[in-house]
């Protein structure tokens, strides 16, 4: 299986905080963003891992070289990576898709953070289930603009919806880690091809080309994009450590 980050964002608002550090290369927990993801998708039997960085972070691009020259804490590691400014994470996306059409990938944005235990059981089931997709979901809310997900009974994604008062029931919002098979691919690039800019939008897409997607709710999912939001991460992930 691949694995896939998109690391194109420039973390602006964590500048205008005070952290002048390139976001991918924030620590938590002792380890960058990008390196606790890269070992994370090691830890679950990443055949190659791709990622997208932007122009703008030149640190980010020679700590990727680094890595493929050197691997990552003793180990080798199966990476590729572009150097493209986009305009949206979409766009990053698309930038990746000659890298990921022939397998199964799961992708996430570099400020995500999750239990990794969680995850393990996640990629499992993804590896097993079957679905176009299987995508990450919480029911713990702390996104400036949450993507609502809808499901049915048996946990099918019925719909992406901006606000809790779209749809009656919604118990969920996007955690931004997407379990998806090469059949996306093609949504995105009509995506791409119709000027949308949105990752919410390309979803919204797969429901409606009629990709059965399955909902995989993880406890908590953070993203990093406030200084207040290092503690936060630190703080989950050490609960987690600690139950």
């Amino acid at each position: 299986m691949k694995f896939a980050i998109i690391a194109a964002g420039e973390g602006s608002r964590l500048a205008r905080e005070g952290i002048e550090t390139p976001k991918p290369l924030v620590k938590i927990g002792g380890e960058h963003l990008i390196d606790r993801l890269i070992r994370i998708f090691l830890d679950n039997g990443a055949d190659e891992i791709v990622v997208v960085c932007n122009g703008h972070t030149p640190l980010l691009a020679q700590h990727l070289a680094d890595i493929q020259r050197q691997g990552l804490s003793g180990r080798e590691v199966p990476l590729r990576y572009k150097v493209r400014t986009t305009p949206s994470s979409m766009h990053s996306f698309y930038e990746l898709i000659p890298w990921l059409s022939d397998d199964p990938f799961v992708l996430t944005t570099v400020d995500t953070v999750f239990d990794e235990q969680e995850f393990r059981r996640y990629v499992s089931d993804f590896k097993r289930i079957g679905a176009d997709g299987l995508m990450g979901v919480t029911d713990y809310v702390d996104d400036e603009r949450p993507l609502y997900v809808g499901t049915d009974v048996a946990g099918s994604i019925t719909g992406f919806y901006d606000s809790v008062s779209d749809a009656p029931d919604l118990h969920y919002v996007s955690g931004g880690i997407y379990g998806l098979t090469p059949r996306s691919l093609s949504v995105l690039q009509r995506c791409v091809k119709r000027g949308e800019m949105r990752m919410r939008n390309f979803q919204r897409a797969l429901i409606a080309e009629h990709l059965h997607l399955v909902a995989w709710p993880f406890g908590r999912v953070l993203d990093v994009d406030h200084a207040a939001d290092v503690a936060k991460a630190e703080s989950m992930l050490n609960y987690h450590v600690t139950k």
